[in-house]
């Protein structure tokens, strides 16, 4: 832990971080240097290793596939894993995600042996990806790598094509589910994921019937459903006929 302390010096240096010795569950003192503790700023982050493979998740890997088609082949082979937590009750969405990806980052740059991350049970990213995008994990707006937390995923629909975010619900309740039969497929894509951004950076702040869009000639409507599409998971439904 020492030495992942030193790395998040390294890699983010205005972040004030230092181990911290714990009570354990016995009450016996443990020194800073066994402790799964290390604070960063005011916030306290634990980091549990477990020597087991994560749960299976069929689901898991079969999305991930889309952006990461050796990323299955990757996991199988690992033994272990460690658990990274933000404490407290009270953490907002977005600053833990930013410091749990910027712990992330700094066990990674340590450990080599780290071959994948996987975010909140939904998205899994390769560990060389979140190295390199977590140095931005306190950038401001929208330069942060949100993209390490939610996938993007396009489909087929009757009206044309769509898109649907797996990971947002974190952030702001809901995924987004996006369909379209006049928009061109990265044009669709570009406002999913600006949707998806604006989102992470705010919140639910959109309501059910609200617009969204570049300018007041192009507004979507977004309704509140549950998806008929995606297992009835709570979507911010939208379509652009």
């Amino acid at each position: 832990m020492s030495a992942v302390a030193r790395a998040l010096r390294t890699r983010y240096p205005e972040l004030p971080v230092e181990t911290v010795s714990d009570n354990g569950p016995t009450g016996a003192h443990r020194n800073s240097a066994s402790s799964p503790l290390i604070r960063c700023g005011d916030e306290l982050v634990a980091v549990m290793s477990m020597p087991a493979p994560i749960p299976n998740d069929p689901g898991l890997w079969s999305r991930t596939a889309t952006t990461w088609p050796e990323g299955k082949t990757v996991a199988a082979r690992h033994r272990g894993h460690l658990i990274v937590s933000v404490l407290g009750k009270s953490q907002q969405p977005l600053p833990a995600a930013r410091l749990s990806t910027a712990v992330i980052g700094a066990l990674i740059a340590v450990i080599p042996e780290c071959c994948g991350v996987v975010w909140g049970g939904k998205v899994a990213r390769p560990a060389k990806l979140w190295l390199e995008m977590s140095g931005r994990s306190f950038a401001p707006f929208p330069d942060y790598p949100f993209t390490l937390w939610l996938d993007l995923l396009p489909f087929r629909s009757g009206a044309g094509i769509g898109a649907v975010t797996m990971g947002l619900a974190a952030f702001a309740g809901r995924e987004i589910e996006f369909e379209t039969g006049k928009l061109p497929f990265p044009t669709m894509i570009d406002k999913v994921a600006g949707l998806a951004a604006y989102l992470v950076e705010h919140g639910n702040v959109v309501k059910d019937g609200d617009t969204f869009g570049g300018d007041e000639r192009e507004r979507f409507a977004v309704r509140y459903k549950n998806s008929d599409r995606f297992g009835g998971m709570p979507v911010f439904f939208c379509v652009t006929d």
